[in-house]
C-alpha cells in the first residue's frame, strides 16, 4: 500500500502550461504518474504533450476523472486553485508553491476543515512519493526505492537526505510526504502520522522537523497516545540563533520556545528516538528493523 498517492491517483496539474508545471507535470508522468489534465485558465482545448488542458478544475474532474491535484500556479493566485480544486471534489491536493500569503493560507485553512474528505499537502512542499507507484511534486524519485519506511518531513532537501542515507542502509520507502515549511500547513505531522499508522506496507517512522513552532511536541503527544510503530526523529536547527527565521516561514525559534533542543527533549521523553544527524537516522532505523 501506499499514503496519498499511488496506483489509482489520477493527477490533474494546475499551472501545467507554465514553465515549471509543465516540466514536473511530464517528469511525474515519465516516473508512471497517471497525469490525466492540467488547468490553466483562458488555455482550455489546449494541450502539454497529450495532457488535456482545461479552463477549470470542475471541467477536469468532470472530463478526466482527476482526484488529485498539484498546485504550480503564482503565490496571488494559489489560494483560489487550491480552493477550486476541493470545490470540484478533488480529494488530495498537494501545493508546490512557496510564498503564499499567511492571511490567504489561513483562509484556506479554515475553508478547506469544513469540507469533509478533502487534504490538502503543503504549500511550500516538495510533494509526495510512493516509490513504483507515484510522484506528485519535485522529489527526485531516483533517490527512492519501494520499501517499509515512511518519510514526513517539514523541510525538502532534508527528505532526500534522509531518504538516501536510508537507501544506503539498504532501507525503501512506503511514502514520502513533504508536509511543507509554512507557519501554516495544509496538514500536519500528525495527520501524516495517523495515515502510516494505518498503512500495512509502513513498518517504521522517520519524522524530519526544525525548529519553529510546535508541530513536533504535539506529534510527540500523538505518538505516545496513538502509534504503535517506531517513529524515529530528527530536528533541523541546533545552531540557529533566536529571533532569526531559516530557510522556510515557519523556522523561526522565539526564546526558549520551538527550538531543537526542545523539540528533541518532547520526542524523547515519549520514547522517541532521535538522531543527531541523518546519518544516525539510518543506523537508529538498522537497530530497529535489522539491516
Amino acid at each position: 500500500m501506499s499514503v496519498l498517492v499511488g496506483t489509482e491517483t489520477r493527477l490533474c496539474v494546475s499551472g501545467i502550461t507554465g514553465s515549471e508545471g509543465s516540466f514536473h507535470a511530464l517528469n511525474n508522468r515519465s516516473y508512471g504518474t497517471n497525469v490525466v489534465s492540467g488547468v490553466t485558465p483562458g488555455k482550455g482545448g489546449q494541450d502539454v504533450e497529450g495532457i488535456p488542458v482545461f479552463n477549470t478544475f470542475h471541467a477536469a474532474v468532470e472530463e478526466s476523472g482527476a482526484n488529485t491535484a498539484m498546485i504550480f500556479v503564482p503565490p496571488p493566485f494559489a489560494a483560489d486553485s487550491i480552493l477550486e480544486a476541493a470545490d470540484a471534489g478533488i480529494e488530495t491536493i498537494i501545493a508546490i508553491t512557496e510564498g503564499i500569503p499567511a492571511h490567504d493560507e489561513l483562509r484556506v485553512y479554515t475553508q478547506l476543515k469544513r469540507m469533509p474528505g478533502v487534504r490538502l499537502i503543503g504549500p511550500n512542499c516538495p510533494g509526495v512519493l510512493s516509490p513504483g507507484k507515484a510522484n506528485v511534486g519535485i522529489i527526485p524519485a531516483s533517490f527512492f526505492k519501494e520499501g517499509n519506511v515512511g518519510v514526513m518531513s517539514r523541510s525538502g532537501t532534508l527528505t532526500y537526505q534522509i531518504g538516501n542515507e536510508l537507501a544506503q542502509k539498504g532501507f525503501g520507502n512506503s511514502s514520502i510526504v513533504g508536509i511543507g515549511g509554512d507557519p501554516i500547513p495544509g496538514s500536519s505531522f500528525v495527520d501524516v502520522l495517523e495515515l502510516f499508522e494505518n498503512d500495512d506496507q509502513t513498518e517504521l517512522i522517520v519524522m524530519s522537523g526544525e525548529i519553529g513552532g510546535d508541530a513536533e511536541e504535539v506529534a510527540a503527544e500523538y505518538i505516545a497516545e496513538h502509534v504503535t510503530k517506531p517513529v524515529v526523529g530528527y530536528i533541523a536547527g541546533f545552531s540557529a540563533p533566536p529571533g532569526k527565521t531559516m530557510g522556510h516561514a515557519g523556522a523561526i525559534v522565539s526564546g526558549s520556545k520551538g527550538t531543537a533542543a526542545a523539540k528533541t527533549e518532547a520526542l524523547e521523553a515519549k520514547g522517541v528516538r532521535v538522531g543527531r544527524t541523518p546519518t544516525q537516522v539510518a543506523e537508529i532505523a538498522v537497530e530497529i528493523l535489522g539491516g
